[in-house]
């Protein structure tokens, strides 16, 4: 029987240019990104203006995590206590925790088969909840029609904020993701597309808001040392009404990252193949559905997901299990109890959620596994047939693997 020996878990090492920068940054001592010596110009402030090149924005702001951006961001544009934030119910906890974390109200919205949001719910709770910003999450990488989102928004009055936690590289109709909404949020978490531990970007073409988003990192009066940010004349206007909420990137993060910008499209290539290789191993294996792509989306395939409709608990768990058994690693949203990383909507009691049974429905089935680039084509085919097979075992095996199962 194949067994799967890798792991889900370790990542690429981090490029011999950004080890150097990194020890450059520590033998100089200047961590602190306004820490510069005399003509000097601070990793982070390279960095910013390189991602806001990538990715055709006016303005980029680096900050200490994702999570952190998406907090900064809401604030930024306006976001105050009480208000309502729609968000989608597929999502992972730092989304509705930024909003909770600024005094705000998630307002969740049903998930599609296709693992998006759904534009009919979205309208009706935007109505209901009088929400006028949407916290969009690409999760797990899955864009949805980005051109009927924006009309449907730009028509209710809605302002949109992506989080980009998992479309670093990903586009849509050659719009590359982030670039929709009025600010982009993205991660540069350890298991992201790139990879500094820690780590966050902001970008927009909005003055004003980016304006906001540089004081409230932490800036102090030192916004004139940004490369990548606005005018010193938008910063005049506000800089006595904006509070100082650090969460600044430091120079040794933005030394790693900065040579990995430039290995993001290569990635994106080689997460696709690893995809396509376990997409092609999958398909018409019953009982298992897959999750379809659509044309208008280039998009970064760091993890895999694929749907189980109508199986029971039991036989999920025996899924797990047995592909456990096998060495690979399989998660599930439709769990009770929060795992680890994962969790849903219903598990984020401070959030008052209320039932969604489309997404319930949905991610009662849902599993999720991770792709990292540690990875070879062989290994996604090897992974392919072991869930294949063990797909077919537990089906097979009728109602003693569901038994044998809820038992453990």
């Amino acid at each position: 029987m194949e067994r799967f020996t890798g792991s889900f878990t370790q990542q690429e090492p981090i490029p011999e240019e950004g080890i150097a920068a990194a020890v450059a940054v520590l033998r100089s001592g200047r961590l602190h990104r306004y820490n510069t010596a005399p003509g000097e110009v601070a990793e982070t402030a390279l960095l910013e203006e390189e991602f806001a090149a990538l990715v055709g924005a006016d303005y980029c702001l680096a900050v200490a995590s994702g999570g952190y951006g998406l907090g900064c961001a809401l604030r930024a544009v306006g976001v105050a206590s009480g208000d309502a934030v729609l968000t989608n119910a597929f999502t992972l906890a730092p989304v509705p925790g930024s909003i909770a974390a600024v005094g705000a109200r998630p307002v969740f919205v049903e998930v599609t088969d296709d693992l998006t949001i759904d534009l009919g719910h979205l309208e009706r709770m935007a109505g209901e909840s009088g929400a006028r910003v949407l916290m969009l999450s690409h999760m797990r990488g899955h864009l949805c029609d980005m051109d009927a989102l924006m009309a449907l928004c730009n028509r209710l009055g809605v302002t949109v904020i992506e989080d980009c936690a998992h479309t670093m590289g990903a586009s849509w109709r050659g719009v590359p993701s982030g670039r929709h909404g009025l600010v982009g949020c993205y991660s540069m978490q350890t298991y992201k597309h790139i990879n500094s531990g820690e780590g966050g970007f902001l970008v927009s073409d909005d003055a004003e808001v980016m304006a906001r988003a540089v004081l409230l990192s932490g800036s102090y009066m030192l916004y004139a040392r940004h490369r990548a940010a606005p005018p010193a004349e938008v910063f005049e206007r506000i800089k006595l009404d904006i509070p100082n909420v650090s969460g600044r990137m430091d120079n040794l993060r933005a030394a790693i990252l900065r040579p990995q910008l430039k290995l993001l499209e290569d990635r994106r290539v080689r997460w696709e193949r690893l995809y396509r290789t376990l997409e092609a191993g999958l398909t018409e294996t019953g009982g298992l559905r897959l999750v379809a792509r659509p044309e208008a989306e280039v998009f970064v395939a760091s993890s895999f997901q694929f749907l189980l409709p109508d199986w029971p608990e039991g036989k999920i768990r025996a899924l797990i299990a047995r592909c456990a058994g096998r060495g690979v690693e399989l998660k599930w949203f439709g769990a009770p109890e929060p795992v680890a990383f994962t969790s849903r909507y219903e598990h984020w009691a401070y959030a008052d959620p209320v039932p969604l049974p489309q997404t319930d429905r949905i991610l009662a089935g849902l599993i999720d596994m991770r792709l990292p680039l540690t990875f070879t084509p062989e290994d996604a085919a090897l992974i392919g047939r072991i869930i294949r097979a063990e797909v077919m075992a537990v089906q097979q095996s009728g109602e003693e693997a569901e038994v044998l199962a809820l038992g453990d």
